[in-house]
């Protein structure tokens, strides 16, 4: 049975005086019609190479969220110059046009796949063919993070992730190592990993540290408790404001730590610690995070909340569903799309990239 969602605000007609606001870029276009909007003064810049025409302001209100109409000229001018900048190259690779990220799971449980990248051997090999599909970067993890997952001691998941991390480097191919722990960290950046992609943002023992002095790129990921357990009962106030103001943190810790801006990278982390409602209340306010400043990298791909939305599907039937919530975020302007199904996901974007006029 298909399920509804509930929003994750209610309508006001003016934000509260004393309350803390953000803006939701609304009426996103792209291309040419995006530089005329922007020639006419009629609408702003996003991310560098969108325009948006309308805003809405959201805040909180006790325990409830509301959102409201606003004049796009009379929005804060340092809120705007952030949101709307064009953003500089992560890890070496242009944010104006969307990437695709492929996925390599090297594990005997991911959810998505069922362990098929067990061996390094066929993990290098699915990489081999997302790079020829046209993925821009590998994300090579070595610990299922699914809901209710165990860890595995990061020795272990070393083992699992440098021979693949080492081979495709060699090969020239731009690498991002999916892990939380310092030492892994180390480790493949070492062996020539240039992204460091975290679900746990940074928080676990020596991973800032260990991120800041291996001069990677970074990717800050919003995740709820442990994924052992974060999909006990999650609460939020407001989803996509509580995702808001922890990546607004961690970013702001990066920096202090010495990770400079144009190496971070968002995530808001949709499935960790999250349910359907939420999942869908984030992606629908995905353009809200262009006001941090950064690229924003969207994993939605075969999640469990497709299914819960659908006709729970199992994991490997997910892509059109996977494919819907991608493209809400190519509306939202979201620069990374981390995702199993490269060559299918390539082809969708460049189709969107053409009609879009970009």
């Amino acid at each position: 049975m298909i399920s509804a969602v509930k929003s994750a605000f209610s309508v006001a007609s003016a934000p509260m005086a004393d309350g803390a606001s953000f803006i939701l870029p609304l009426g996103v276009c792209w291309g040419s019609a995006a530089k005329a909007l922007q020639a006419s003064g009629t609408g702003l810049p996003l991310a560098g190479h969108g325009a948006y025409t309308a805003a809405g302001i959201l805040w909180r209100d006790g325990d409830s969220a509301k959102i409201a109409a606003a004049d796009i000229n009379s929005l804060p001018a340092e809120a705007t110059a952030k949101i709307g900048a064009k953003r500089p190259h992560w890890a070496g690779l242009s944010l104006d046009r969307p990437l695709v990220m492929g996925i390599v799971n090297a594990t005997p449980d991911s959810f998505s796949d069922g362990g098929d990248n067990d061996s390094p051997q066929n993990a290098i090999n699915a990489a081999l063919a997302m790079v020829e599909a046209g993925a821009a970067i590998i994300d090579v993890g070595g610990e299922s993070t699914r809901p209710g997952s165990a860890s595995v001691s990061p020795d272990e998941e070393t083992a699992r992730v440098l021979p693949v991390v080492s081979a495709l480097a060699a090969k020239g191919i731009l690498v991002s190592i999916d892990t939380r722990h310092a030492s892994v960290m180390r480790a493949a950046t070492a062996a020539g990993a240039a992204i460091i992609n975290d679900v746990a943002a940074l928080r676990e023992p020596g991973a800032m540290a260990a991120a800041a002095q291996s001069g990677a790129a970074v990717c800050l990921m919003h995740m709820l408790g442990e994924p052992g357990t974060m999909q006990n009962d999650p609460t939020y106030a407001c989803a996509p404001l509580d995702v808001y103001d922890f990546l607004a943190d961690r970013v702001d810790a990066a920096v202090k730590a010495g990770i400079s801006l144009d190496r971070i990278a968002i995530d808001p982390g949709i499935g960790f610690g999250k349910t359907s409602d939420h999942n869908a209340q984030i992606l629908d306010a995905l353009a809200l995070y262009h006001g941090l400043g950064v690229g924003v990298l969207l994993g939605v791909s075969r999640k469990r909340f497709v299914a819960a939305l659908s006709r729970d599907e199992l994991p490997k039937q997910r892509f059109p569903g996977s494919m819907a919530a991608a493209q809400i975020g190519l509306e939202a302007g979201v620069q990374i799309i981390r995702v199993h199904d490269v060559a299918e996901t390539v082809q969708a974007v460049a189709v969107w990239h053409a009609i879009r006029g970009l």
